[in-house]
């Protein structure tokens, strides 16, 4: 075992050495290994590795005042922060839900905790089974530095030297043939949907993929954008003031930002907004895919704007700001309409 983190170790202060401004989770994939691997080998110098008593510590997370919540993919960071409040947990599903965090947490994806310090930037850092990141806790100015060094010693694993076993992540689901697919049936069930939530399980269902679905919508139920209508969109929001949902997620965690966006700035090949206590920088040219989607439910129709990769995977979601029995606001539909001359 020590041989192998020392390896590890070496590997990865070599490529520190030579690459000072390349992101961990760069690093780790251009070296071949996980993120949660790479901060391992910092134990006993500037990693401390937390047990799994996952839930009970997010319950605490409110303790440390406002901080920053960071949940991300390849091609899109989710930025926000605001004061952990309500953490509540039934089996596996947690739910953490203010105007300022709102988090949908799947436990059982959950395998590794560490609390770090980056030159003096304190945070809380879990990954999945594969060694990569669901969810990163950073504190800011405002936060409680001792509360949470008290957090980081009540939840310290007792084994500091335990070996970190990353498996390899999952393969992507293959897509069956269209011709398997029931399609006149699954249209139906679209049409008669009741709640967005219900959407996941009709794929499940009709063993479809999220992407295959839209191919197979119901005629004007999903439209393919193309990506200068997803700026145009992000940018008419901005300048209306228009509230919006934002929905970013890794596989343990899926993370929401209601409010407007205001400052926008491309630097490169990403997109940010750059607001107070939200950013989100999106990755353009991670983007294979950008879609407009209608579905019903018991409140009328709710419209998103939904980005995949180019293996289907959702980089991120945008909606109108609603809630469970309130209808979608006219202002999100006015400015899709304005945006993409289709609703």
């Amino acid at each position: 075992m020590e041989s192998t983190i020392q390896t590890i170790k070496a590997q990865w202060d070599a490529f520190k050495e030579q690459n000072p401004k390349v992101r961990i989770r760069d690093a780790a994939k251009q070296l071949g290994m996980s993120e949660a691997e790479l901060l391992n080998t910092g134990i006993d110098v500037n990693v401390i590795r937390l047990n799994d008593r996952f839930p009970e510590l997010l319950k605490e997370i409110n303790t440390l005042g406002k901080v920053m919540a960071l949940t991300r993919n390849d091609y899109c960071v989710h930025e926000r922060k605001g004061i952990y409040k309500k953490a509540s947990f039934n089996g596996h599903v947690g739910l953490v839900v203010t105007p300022d965090i709102d988090l949908r947490l799947f436990m059982n994806y959950w395998a590794f905790g560490f609390a770090v310090n980056e030159s003096d930037r304190y945070s809380l850092q879990f990954f999945d089974k594969s060694g990569e990141a669901v969810h990163k806790i950073y504190l800011i100015e405002e936060s409680d530095q001792q509360a949470y060094h008290n957090l980081v010693k009540k939840y310290t694993a007792n084994d500091q030297q335990e070996t970190l076993t990353a498996l390899p992540a999952s393969a992507p689901v293959a897509e069956l043939p269209d011709h398997e697919i029931n399609v006149n049936e699954f249209q139906e069930s679209w049409k008669a949907l009741q709640d967005t939530h219900d959407f996941h399980p009709l794929l499940k269902k009709h063993q479809l993929t999220r992407t295959q679905a839209l191919r197979l919508a119901p005629e004007g139920y999903a439209f393919r954008l193309e990506l200068s209508t997803l700026k145009t969109i992000l940018e008419n929001a901005a300048a209306s003031g228009q509230e919006i949902m934002v929905f970013t997620g890794s596989p343990g965690c899926i993370q929401i930002h209601t409010g407007p966006i205001v400052k926008l700035v491309e630097t490169g090949p990403w997109f940010n907004v750059l607001d107070p206590d939200f950013n989100m920088h999106l990755r353009m040219d991670g983007i294979n895919a950008v879609w407009l989607v209608k579905k019903p439910t018991i409140d009328g129709w709710v419209h998103s704007i939904e980005v995949f990769d180019k293996d289907g995977n959702t980089i991120v979601q945008f909606f109108g700001k609603r809630k469970p029995g309130i209808p979608e606001s006219e202002g999100w539909r006015t400015l899709l309409t304005d945006s993409t001359a289709i609703i």
